[in-house]
């Protein structure tokens, strides 16, 4: 757990790095960090954003910008991020992780630790990905989830990403554990569809956790709860 800081100047800006609880979406986090902050400062509106969402089913880093700050969002976003994502291979799901129940089962004994190796080589470099129709993805003025939830089809059209590394951290079948570096608008559901189709199995992500973004790491975040009860209006000013 990192140190506080002596003080912090919330309104002339701050950087914060928080671990996100599971379940909570991203806005969850900046409205709680907002709303307390403007509570012990004796404020009624203070700047709060995010440089980057996590899916509710996703833990792990995000950061928040507060006052003058937030102009720096739109450059950490485009920072590289690093992430540890468990896939279960043999099955599927609508949603491509665990939002959705599995519609399909596939046999995965042929899948070997090599054979997993050289099909992820193939993801490495700039890539075409399509996004996932359970998404924020706008088509038409409205979310791809809204389509999604309402039973409504929709094809989305495949958008350039690229994935600097992709290794194998764990092989424990049907489960793989997987580290991938990579750049802005990648959706690891995404990958984690598109490997199982390459291993002729399927798969859907059972878990994720960011653990990087830039030069901020997850070992530097604060849970966001200790955080704020922590957090005086000394150490404000």
């Amino acid at each position: 757990m990192p140190e506080f800081k002596n003080k912090y100047d919330f309104p002339a800006g701050e950087i914060l790095l928080f671990d996100k609880d599971l379940k909570w979406t991203s806005f969850d986090l900046v409205n709680k960090v907002r709303y307390e902050l403007c509570r012990k400062l004796g404020i009624k509106k203070l700047k709060v954003g995010h440089a980057g969402t996590l899916d509710p089913l996703a833990t792990g880093l995000m950061i928040l910008c507060t006052g003058k700050a937030t102009k720096k969002i739109e450059e950490i976003q485009y920072q590289e991020k690093e992430y540890l994502a468990t896939l279960k291979l043999g099955a599927t799901t609508p949603s491509f992780d665990l939002e959705t129940e599995e519609d399909s089962s596939a046999d995965y004994s042929h899948v070997t630790p090599e054979m997993l190796d050289e099909v992820l080589k193939t993801f490495i470099g700039e890539i075409d990905q399509v996004p996932p129709i359970f998404s924020a993805v706008k088509v038409k003025g409205k979310r791809a989830f809204d389509y999604a939830r309402s039973g409504k089809e929709l094809e989305l059209q495949p958008k350039k990403i690229v994935i600097k590394e992709i290794k194998t951290e764990q092989f424990d079948l049907p489960y793989i554990k997987l580290r991938v570096t990579c750049g802005k608008g990648t959706y690891i559901r995404s990958l984690a569809r598109d490997v199982g189709k390459e291993l002729n199995c399927g798969a859907y992500l059972t878990a994720l956790e960011r653990t990087r973004i830039g030069d901020f790491g997850l070992d530097d975040a604060f849970n966001v709860n200790f955080f704020l009860e922590n957090l005086t209006l000394d150490e404000s000013k």
